[in-house]
């Protein structure tokens, strides 16, 4: 099943709303070029799955972490990791097995990694605006 949303940045928290509704998985790939607005809309499915923590680009540190009330998310920016030995050096396996919430961007870098059961968000620029597309897992 696919959803197509085109919004503008105003909107990114309805849109973080659409997607927790209709996500099968709680591993979520993010696909899109720099700057298209991935830490953006993370940001907003973070506070909108209950999260009240700074919501910040991993960039630097690869993964943060944030506190739900029953669950964590895990948010990966592996923008700057090289190879996969890099993602087991900081033990993503260990990430990636765990039941809490992964946000993953630049998730290509890990592909041979990851399972069968996420769900993929791909993001563009649109010509006045933003057009997601998510790929749902089909159980």
């Amino acid at each position: 099943m696919k959803l197509e949303i085109d919004f503008s940045l105003n909107d990114v928290e309805n849109v973080a709303k659409q997607l927790i509704e209709n996500v099968k998985t709680k591993t979520l790939l993010f696909y899109g070029d720099m700057g298209v607005g991935k830490t953006t809309l993370i940001k907003a499915i973070v506070k909108v799955l209950g999260s009240v923590d700074e919501v910040s680009s991993p960039t630097f540190s690869i993964v943060n972490e944030y506190q739900l009330n029953n669950d964590k998310v895990y948010h990966f920016d592996l923008y700057r990791i090289n190879d996969l030995e890099e993602a087991y050096n900081f033990g993503i396996e260990d990430y990636i097995d765990s039941d809490n919430w992964k946000l993953i961007e630049w998730p290509e870098k890990i592909k041979p990694i990851l399972t069968d059961q996420f769900d993929s968000i791909d993001l563009e620029l649109g010509s006045n605006n933003r057009i997601l597309r998510l790929n749902l897992l089909e159980k």
